[in-house]
C-alpha cells in the first residue's frame, strides 16, 4: 500500500492562512485556497472535513501555546506566594510586558486570525473567552493580596473583568491595526504608563 503524500500539507496550510488573513473565515474560499496551493479540492477534503476544520488547523499551534501559558499561570497557587511576589505580580514592568508582546508577535498570524478572522468558527468569541480565562487566573492573585491586607480596595470579579478587558484591548489592538515590531515596542511603553494596578487595587 502506498503511503499518503504529506508533502502538500504545508502548502495547504500556508495557502489557507494567507486566504483567512486576507478575507477572514466567512469570506475565504476553499476553491481559492486549493488553487493557490496547487492541489485539488479532493486532496484537501481527504485531510480536512471542511473550511472550519482547516481554520482550526491553521491556528492550532497558537491556541496550544496560549492555553499552555494559562495552564502554567493557573498552576501557581497565590496562597503559596510571598508578599513580595504578590505585589510584583501587579507591576507594570516594561521588560515583562515586552516579553508578552514578543510571545504574541512570534505567533503573529495565528493570533491575528484568532482575534479578528475567526467569526463563524468555534473561535468567534475568542477575545471574550480569553479575557474570562485571564480574569479567572488573575482574580485569585488579587483576592489573596486583599486577604493579607496588601491590596486595600475591594474589587468585585465583574469589575476586575471590565478592567482586564480594557487592559487586554490595548494588547489586542496593535495586532488588529497591523503594528510592526518597532511600533509595538513604543506602544508597550505607553501601556506601562497608562495602567497603575498598584493604585487601582490600593497597594500601600
Amino acid at each position: 500500500m502506498s503511503k499518503p503524500d504529506r508533502s502538500i500539507d504545508p502548502r495547504i496550510l500556508q495557502s489557507a492562512k494567507e486566504e483567512f488573513l486576507e478575507k477572514g473565515f466567512l469570506a475565504a474560499s476553499l476553491k481559492d485556497i486549493c488553487m493557490k496551493a496547487e492541489v485539488t479540492t479532493g486532496a484537501l477534503y481527504k485531510r480536512y472535513r471542511g473550511k472550519e476544520e482547516l481554520f482550526c488547523a491553521v491556528v492550532a499551534d497558537t491556541v496550544a501555546d496560549l492555553d499552555g501559558y494559562v495552564t502554567e499561570k493557573c498552576s501557581l497557587n497565590p496562597v503559596d506566594l510571598s508578599d513580595e511576589m504578590l505585589i510584583k505580580a501587579w507591576d507594570m514592568d516594561e521588560e515583562y510586558m515586552l516579553w508578552w508582546f514578543k510571545f504574541l508577535y512570534d505567533r503573529h498570524d495565528g493570533f491575528v486570525l484568532l482575534i479578528k478572522g475567526g467569526e463563524g468558527t468555534s473561535y468567534s468569541n475568542f477575545q471574550h473567552d480569553w479575557l474570562q480565562k485571564m480574569t479567572d487566573a488573575t482574580y485569585g492573585y488579587y483576592k489573596e493580596a486583599y486577604r493579607r491586607g496588601l491590596a486595600t480596595k475591594k474589587i468585585s470579579e465583574k469589575e476586575m473583568h471590565i478592567m482586564l478587558t480594557a487592559f487586554w484591548t490595548t494588547i489586542f489592538e496593535p495586532f488588529i491595526h497591523g503594528f510592526d515590531w518597532e511600533q509595538i515596542a513604543n506602544h508597550n511603553k505607553l501601556i506601562c504608563e497608562l495602567f497603575d494596578w498598584h493604585g487601582v487595587l490600593g497597594f500601600s
